[in-house]
Order: C-alpha cells, then structure tokens, then sequence
C-alpha cells in the first residue's frame, strides 16, 4: 500500500464538517457524546423535552463547538417527525445520528404498571426507529462508500446481563434496541449507513443518581476496571464509531462498562 494511501492520526478522528444529531444531548450520556462531537469538530443538533435544560445544555456545551438545542418529546410520533424537519431544514444531510434520550421505571414485579411498558417502549425503542425513518434521506445524502453515515443506538449493559434491580421495561426495550441496531445495520449496509450500538454500563447521570448515590462504591468495588464510567470514556466511543476510524464497523454493541457485563461471575 502506497504511503499516501493511509489516513493520517488526526484525521483518522476529525469530524470537521460533519453534521450530528444528538436526542437526549442536554445531560448525562448524551451530553459527554455531544461535548466529544464538538471537541472532534462536528456541528451538533440536541435534543431533550425540557426547553430550559436545552438552553442550559447549549451554553455549556457552545464552549467546545457549534451546537443548537431543540426542544422535543421523541416519545411522540409526531414530535419525532418535528424534530427531524427542523434538522434537515438547518442542514440537508445528516453524517451522524445518535438516539441517546431514554426512560427508565424501577418497580416491584406485583405493581409493575401498564404505563411503565408504553412511557419507556415509546421512548427507548420507538423513538429512534421514527428518527431513522424520518431522518433516512438525510443520512443517505452524506453517506458515501468511503465515509458512511452513522447511527449509534444507545442501548445498555442491562440487555447484556441481568441487572439486580427490577427495571423490567427498560431491560426488555434495551435488548429491543440492540436487536433494531443489527436489523438495520444489515438493511442500511450497502446505503452506506453503519448502525452500531454503545452499552453503557454506571456513568454518572440523572438516571443513574439514586442508584450511585446508594451503591456506588459497590458497584465500582467490583467491576473490573475498579471504577465508574467518566465523560471523556463516553466522548471517545461517540467520536471513534462516528469517525472514519470506525468507517468499517457496523451491526456492533459496545459495552463500556470497565467490564461488568462481560466478566460477570454470577457471584
């Protein structure tokens, strides 16, 4: 192979002129992602329900890049389809879609509510199939053989493995979501769409407050890394399966995790 064949280190993950979508981008996970976007270059569409949270989020993160808040519920069908007109009517391609916003209800097995199936299905598994259905042309207008689109799915270690808590839906629609990712990669493939999935194990966030504030320790105590997940290792995985380092994987699910889910003893 001829030298100037092969892509330098810095470009290899720069995301300069590429354009992202970023749902659930105003806190936590989705925040590290949007910030490692930014920092690699990326011009960043978020997304959450709360409209005084989207401004906050903006602020903080126009220190890193050019970012734009929208204030959207995904759970809804039509909302979905909102959000995407108004992506596509800022850019007329989109390089790299992240379905990050989520929902999760912890409760008891014998009180374990209908509304808690319909709030967290619409919102963790529905939502990012009407995005890649509305956003589709999108993507496919930036795609190339070379510099596929990407879409990364947000689904979680609890798909994975067996988490202690009662957390019935979100379990079931996250192995839902790490299932879509494979279906769609398969069928967006030869579009030149890459669909991958990252499998975040204990990172601090809202959803995972209540949980790390009373068992946080433990849960660092035995994972295998002997520690919680932090911004910059949620920003790298984003940037690296949106870059063209990654321009050759898809239908993947990534734990991070410091090895929970995949080391788990049983013990």
């Amino acid at each position: 192979m001829a030298e100037n064949q092969f892509t330098t280190h810095t470009d290899l993950f720069d995301l300069s002129g590429k354009h992202a979508l970023v749902t659930g981008g105003t806190s936590g996970i989705g925040m590290m992602m949007a910030r490692g976007l930014l920092q690699a270059g990326a011009r960043v569409v978020i997304s959450s329900r709360n409209a005084e949270k989207c401004a906050e989020a903006q602020r903080l993160l126009s220190e890193f890049g050019d970012v734009r808040a929208v204030p959207a519920d995904l759970s809804r069908q039509d909302e979905c389809q909102r959000l995407a007109d108004l992506v596509m009517a800022h850019s007329e391609r989109l390089d790299i879609l992240i379905n990050n916003a989520g929902a999760m209800w912890r409760e008891p097995l014998e009180t374990f509510p209908d509304e808690a199936w319909d709030t967290v299905l619409d919102l963790n598994l529905k939502a990012p199939f009407w995005l890649v259905q509305t956003l589709l042309p999108a993507l496919r207008k930036a795609a190339t053989a070379d510099a596929p689109a990407r879409i990364i799915n947000v689904g979680s270690i609890a798909a994975i493995h067996v988490a202690e808590s009662p957390n019935y839906s979100y379990a079931s629609s996250k192995a839902g979501l790490h299932q879509l990712t494979r279906v769609l990669a398969r069928e967006l493939g030869p579009q030149h769409v890459t669909v991958n999935a990252v499998a975040p194990g204990p990172f601090p966030s809202q959803m995972m407050a209540s949980t790390l504030d009373t068992i946080g320790d433990t849960i660092a105590a035995k994972a295998p890394l002997r520690r919680l997940g932090r911004d910059d290792d949620m920003a790298g995985v984003a940037v690296f399966l949106a870059s063209q380092a990654a321009s050759y994987v898809t239908g993947t699910i990534i734990p991070v995790d410091g090895g929970i889910a995949t080391t788990a003893t049983g013990t």
